[in-house]
C-alpha cells in the first residue's frame, strides 16, 4: 500500500506526540513517587514525639520539627501542583494523539 506524503507526515507527528506522552508519563510517575514519599515523611514527623534530624550532604543535624514540617508541606504542595500540570498536559497530548490516529485511519482506509 502506497501512503501519500501528507499521511506519512501525520504518522511522524503521531510518533512524536506518543514519545512526548511517554516522557510526560515518566515524569508523572517520578512526581507521584516523590509525593508519596513526602506525604509519608510528613505523617511520620507529625506523629513523632522524638527529636527530628535532617540529612544535609554527608551529615545529619538536629532540626526543629515545625521547620521540617513546613518544608515538607511546601514540597507536597509543589509536587501536587506539578502533578496537576502534568495531568493537564497528558490529557491534551492524549486527545491530540487520538485525533491524529483518527485522521490517519481515515486516509489509510
Amino acid at each position: 500500500m502506497k501512503i501519500d506524503k501528507e499521511t506519512q507526515e501525520k504518522i511522524q507527528e503521531l510518533q512524536e506526540y506518543e514519545q512526548n506522552l511517554h516522557s510526560l508519563l515518566m515524569q508523572k510517575q517520578a512526581f507521584q513517587i516523590e509525593l508519596i514519599e513526602t506525604e509519608t515523611a510528613l505523617v511520620e514527623i507529625v506523629n513523632s514525639k522524638e527529636d527530628i534530624f535532617k540529612i544535609i550532604g554527608n551529615i545529619m543535624i538536629k532540626t526543629e520539627k515545625k521547620r521540617v514540617e513546613d518544608e515538607l508541606k511546601r514540597k507536597k504542595e509543589l509536587f501536587s501542583l506539578r502533578l496537576k500540570s502534568i495531568e493537564s498536559q497528558e490529557k491534551e497530548l492524549t486527545n491530540k494523539t487520538e485525533e491524529i490516529k483518527k485522521e490517519i485511519m481515515k486516509k489509510i482506509k
